[in-house]
């Protein structure tokens, strides 16, 4: 097995696994609506259940509707993803872990979406009266990778840019 494919496998694995043991959890431990200060005045967990999009879009539709609407993007996403992934050269590992996250949040979600209809979110964090909405392991998955591929794209472009100056 090449070392891109042993870098998906293991993301995925234990990404999909951390994002479906933690909402398992917080299901089981936690009542809907409760709040548990963690760091006051900057961090809770909570159990909030989210219909919508990522900050509650769409969130008014139907259940019937949004779960396949997720479903059918889920799917679509993890397609282009999987197929840049794919494109990917053999030693381009770091934009392999930043789409390997990226898939990994994408699948965690997609659970909940199949399995409930709505996505479980528990990781509250707020500043004074700034609050940032509730997310969830599989939501900073795939933040962390897309900030790994910006990365990884800066990076590259900048050393194009050098090498075009000389």
């Amino acid at each position: 097995m090449s070392r891109k494919s042993t870098i998906l496998l293991v993301t995925v694995a234990l990404g999909l696994g951390l994002d479906v043991v933690s909402k398992m959890l917080v299901l089981r431990l936690m009542p809907l609506g409760t709040q548990v200060p963690v760091v006051p005045g900057f961090f809770n967990l909570v159990h909030v259940h989210n219909q919508g999009a990522a900050f509650g879009l769409l969130a008014g539709l139907p259940v019937s509707f949004t779960r396949l609407f997720f479903i059918i993007t889920n799917g679509l996403v993890l397609s282009v993803v999987g197929y840049f992934w794919w494109r990917q050269p053999p030693d381009g590992w770091q934009a392999g872990l930043g789409y390997s996250l990226i898939m990994a949040g994408a699948l965690g979600n997609l659970v909940d979406r199949v399995r409930l209809g709505l996505v479980v979110d528990f990781l509250d964090f707020h500043w004074g009266r700034y609050h940032w909405p509730a997310f969830n392991v599989a939501d900073s998955l795939v933040c962390l990778g897309a900030g790994l591929l910006v990365y990884v794209i800066l990076r590259e472009e900048k050393t194009c840019n050098a090498s075009d100056s000389v």
